[in-house]
């Protein structure tokens, strides 16, 4: 017998930020929900729960329709840290939408079997 393992979103993907402030975690948050739907709300704003200790925020995103209308220019206090996880087409979706809000350096990536993993930072332009 053979199972299927589908994901159940091949559309998602999930997006770890770190290595900024909470302010500049909202803004790339925001900046995603006003392109795509997402499990993040308006109201969902980031939290730093310790003070040394580093903070990674997650939001995962459907790319299979994009929200229409003008994305506006988004300015990051500092560079911006983050890794998407999801299918080679989503993530790749969601890349070409980075590209058009941010400088994006590409910083590693792993390829799966169904699955990609890509690790950029993201700056102002």
């Amino acid at each position: 017998m053979v199972m299927n393992h589908e994901r159940p979103h091949p559309h998602s993907v999930s997006v770890e930020i770190s290595g900024c402030s909470k302010h500049d975690a909202r803004i790339v948050f925001d900046t995603l929900c006003a392109c795509y739907e997402s499990d993040r709300c308006a109201d969902d704003v980031p939290e730093e729960l310790h003070e040394t200790r580093p903070t990674v925020w997650l939001g995962t995103f459907d790319v299979a329709d994009t929200h229409e209308g003008a994305h506006p220019q988004v300015r990051l206090s500092s560079s911006v840290e983050a890794d998407l996880h999801g299918g080679y087409w989503a993530i790749e979706r969601l890349r070409t939408t980075l590209d058009s809000l941010f400088d994006v350096h590409d910083l590693s990536t792993v390829s799966g079997d169904q699955e990609k993993e890509l690790h950029v930072r993201l700056q102002s332009r």
